[in-house]
């Protein structure tokens, strides 16, 4: 094992994200020497579903990894790492190696009767299913979107019955097709966020295959985030995939929060975010999630989560959708250029409201609005929803015994500069960007060093590949700060009434 890997030795990662897919290669140092990335194509065919082609899925990525091989020297390449969006099933034969259907995306809300018919049927199942896999019976995970497929795709019901169904999230399908077909397997971090997996175990349960009637044998072998997971052919090359994990516990080990208590958030399409909790997996009594933040050497490490749906997308949306601005990057000018939101307020529950509330049927919400309100007004709301959304999930930490001194954030959003201040304000804590906002493929990067011999462990591999760019400090006061949360909440309430 190496403590000062080869200077001339990249990793490359694949982060197979929700709305586009990129490679990018690290040096052990943290530096990007290249990258590419696609836009992933989203399919809507019907309200609240949310739909990927697997097909495109590994097209796009096996493009991407190409190029950037192609770019730095294959030779150069000592391990890939792959990270990705979670929840994400994908369903495919194993014969063929060909995709059954389309995946189902994390967003997608389409089961979510059937989550409310199994609590219904059951007042108490909830509590034990959360016992038992730290998650809430919720459409957002993905054992009932694979209850879903079996009972409305033939395709899919008719592979599972003749032995030929394969499923597995989304880094699952990619370990496939790297492979040649030859591994199925799954990361902890990933199998986690199925409502399958015991998270004491880190095994699949026979309770929760039984109550969601899933064919255990369509299911990949659990394996650490770390290790010889598998050999991808690349350029005529046989490449060890040796780190995995799931995008946002990637962009936690990226942020460096290996001790209890480190605190992160990821700002892309969705919020997500993680308190590292230690090696007892955690109970949260205040609707937060506990998820394995990663597992080596067979032990698992875990974290409390909370999950916000529409971060980014809320600005998608404005220019998308509204057609307000013309590009993202003008919601920061535009918020600068008024003194505050005029009185608007919007909770941006275009696709649910997440954590801590769990209402999937809860729709989005812009008020306040007078005479004067201008389009600067609704996206400095739409930017300040992002810092009071994550103060709800500050609360809920709090609650359950997590108080947030410090806050790493990551993720696109967060070049965003006024932004980064406006959570600090929201939060009335420090705020910390790094100086690579690519945590979560700087995370996979770390993982698939550790995996292949070029760092002792996580802390050296963020010692040498991990550091920070700026801080911010909040520079409002205490009254101030309570005014916008009054604000804000009296909104949410309004959409959950």
């Amino acid at each position: 094992m190496n403590d000062q890997p080869m200077p001339d030795q990249l990793i490359l990662v694949l982060d197979a994200g929700t709305t586009s897919t990129r490679a990018i290669a690290f040096t052990a140092t943290g530096a990007i020497v290249a990258s590419a990335g696609r836009p992933m194509t989203q399919h809507y065919p019907a309200s609240g579903w949310v739909e990927h082609d697997a097909a495109e899925i590994w097209a796009l990525s096996i493009a991407c990894l190409e190029e950037v091989a192609a770019a730095v020297g294959i030779d150069r390449i000592a391990a890939i790492g792959i990270t990705n969006q979670r929840e994400t099933i994908c369903f495919w034969d194993r014969s063929t190696g060909e995709p059954l259907a389309r995946a189902i995306v994390w967003q997608d809300r389409r089961t979510a009767d059937h989550c409310a018919q199994l609590k219904a049927a059951d007042p108490g199942l909830e509590a034990r299913v959360q016992a038992r896999t730290g998650l809430l019976l919720d459409p957002y995970f993905s054992g009932t979107k694979f209850r879903w497929a079996l009972d409305n795709w033939p395709m899919v019901a008719d592979a599972a019955k003749d032995g030929r169904l394969a499923v597995g999230t989304v880094e699952s399908w990619l370990i496939w097709k790297l492979s040649g077909g030859t591994t199925h397997v799954t990361d902890a971090t990933n199998a986690s966020r199925t409502l399958l997996m015991d998270l004491a175990s880190c095994e699949w349960d026979d309770d929760l295959i039984a109550l969601l009637g899933v064919p255990r044998a369509a299911l990949p072998a659990i394996v650490d985030c770390a290790g010889p997971l598998a050999h991808a052919s690349l350029l005529g090359r046989t490449i060890a995939i040796t780190g995995a994990a799931g995008d946002q516990q990637a962009a936690a080990i990226g942020q460096g929060c290996l001790t209890a208590g480190a605190l992160k958030a990821t700002y892309g399409t969705g919020c997500f975010l993680l308190a590292h909790a230690g090696a007892k997996a955690p109970v949260s009594t205040n609707r937060l999630l506990s998820t394995v933040a990663w597992r080596l050497g067979g032990k698992a490490a875990y974290a409390l989560e909370g999950a916000i749906f529409v971060a980014g997308s809320a600005v998608q949306w404005l220019r998308d959708g509204l057609g307000i601005i013309a590009t993202s990057a003008e919601s920061e000018a535009l918020a600068q250029s008024v003194p505050d939101n005029g009185g608007v307020t919007f909770v941006p529950a275009l696709a649910g409201l997440g954590a801590p509330y769990w209402n999937p049927d809860a729709r989005g919400l812009i008020c306040g609005l007078s005479g004067g309100t201008t389009r600067a007004h609704i996206v400095r709301a739409a930017l300040e929803a992002q810092g009071q959304q994550t103060a709800d999930l500050v609360d809920a930490l709090a609650a359950d015994g997590v108080a947030a001194a410090r806050l790493r954030v990551d993720g696109g959003m967060v070049a965003n500069n006024w932004l980064c201040q406006d959570l600090a304000d929201s939060l009335g804590i420090v705020v910390e960007r790094p100086r690579v906002i690519e945590t979560t493929a700087m995370g996979a990067a770390m993982l698939a060093g550790v995996g292949a011999g070029l760092f002792a462990d996580l802390e050296s591999a963020a010692a040498a590949m991990a550091a920070a760019d700026r801080s911010f400090h909040p520079a409002i006061d205490a009254a101030a700060r309570d005014g916008r949360r009054a604000q804000w909440q009296a909104a949410v309430a309004r959409v959950l009434a």
